[in-house]
């Protein structure tokens, strides 16, 4: 039975130009997706980030090398959009992810339904919620990195900028590096609006080669943040260790 609730977001994500949103990823591992949460959302989100009991623990990058900045793991079960949000990107983001598989000689191991498959992350002790709330302040920023957090990867995962560039923050753009085979590696940069998804691979992607296909590594991370204050929701669909 459909959630009417959820309408706004699943909507939202239909409306997107899927053929180009696949077609940009398979020439950059990244691209940008339509607005999928509205100035009150952004903002309800945003307000979150303070209280405690909506999280389940803090990382501060400084600490780690990650960076500078500090961001947090909601705790299950998730705030309305954040749910309906993956429910609804999931099967937009499975056939491409099962068709990267096919290219590279791997087999998919991701059922139809991302209920069914987070069900298989905490068959193999993948139980830890994964969604992030990240905040960033004048000169933060986000070391290159994968988030991978168990053997079971879903490839594919989603970014949403919660301020508004060139009003709350400066800099602060999202990066990719791809490292290609036998060539020098290639960067892209995003300043993404505010509301708007970014859909980009969690680990590598499909890249021609002499053999046919090859893996091309992809970090990602995020550029200096020059003046403001940003905060980035992020949604990754496998569950952690």
């Amino acid at each position: 039975m459909s959630n009417p609730k959820a309408a706004p977001w699943r909507d939202r994500v239909e409306n997107g130009d899927w053929p180009s949103i696949t077609a940009e990823l398979d020439e950059y591992g990244g691209a940008l997706l339509p607005r999928l949460l509205d100035d009150t959302e952004t903002a309800t989100i945003r307000d979150l980030y303070t209280n405690d009991d909506a999280f389940r623990s803090t990382v501060n990058m400084g600490r780690h090398r990650f960076g500078e900045g500090e961001y947090r793991y909601f705790a299950t079960p998730y705030p309305a959009a954040i749910e309906e949000l993956k429910q609804a990107l999931y099967p937009r983001l499975l056939p491409i992810a099962r068709d990267w598989w096919t290219r590279l000689g791997r087999e998919a191991p991701w059922p139809d339904t991302l209920d069914e498959w987070l069900v298989m992350c905490h068959q193999a002790g993948q139980t830890k919620s994964t969604a992030i709330l990240l905040k960033y302040h004048q000169k933060d920023w986000n070391a290159l990195h994968r988030d991978l957090y168990g053997d079971l990867v879903f490839p594919l995962q989603v970014v949403i900028n919660l301020n508004d560039p060139g009003v709350d923050h400066t800099g602060g753009e999202f990066l990719l590096l791809e490292q290609r085979p036998r060539a020098q590696s290639r960067g892209t940069a995003t300043l993404l609006p505010k509301g708007h998804g970014y859909v980009f691979t969690t680990r590598d992607r499909p890249v021609p080669s002499q053999r046919g296909w090859s893996a091309a590594p992809i970090r990602h991370g995020v550029s200096a943040i020059r003046s403001g204050e940003r905060h980035t929701l992020a949604l990754v669909f496998h569950d952690a260790a």
